[in-house]
């Protein structure tokens, strides 16, 4: 499942990032790494941007960056 998929409130845990090159690099810098989990915190109306917890801090990502991601819910 791709993390623009998921659900406010869910807790997943990241299983690769489909991208590579500069934006690859840019999650990973955020924490947004191979079995991390992320808390899904909010979501705009009309779904972009996504806001994240990702290691005790909050990451806004735009719908685009978080297609990228895949996951699976483990909460």
């Amino acid at each position: 499942m791709k993390l623009s998929e998921v659900k406010v409130g869910q807790k997943v845990k990241v299983l690769s990032i489909k991208t590579k090159g500069i934006i690859k690099r840019r999650l990973m810098d955020m924490g947004v790494l191979d079995g991390e989990p992320i808390i899904i915190e909010k979501v705009a109306p009309l779904g972009d941007p996504i806001d994240i917890v990702v290691k005790n801090y909050h990451l806004s990502l735009r719908k685009h960056e978080a297609e990228k991601i895949e996951v699976e819910v483990i909460q």
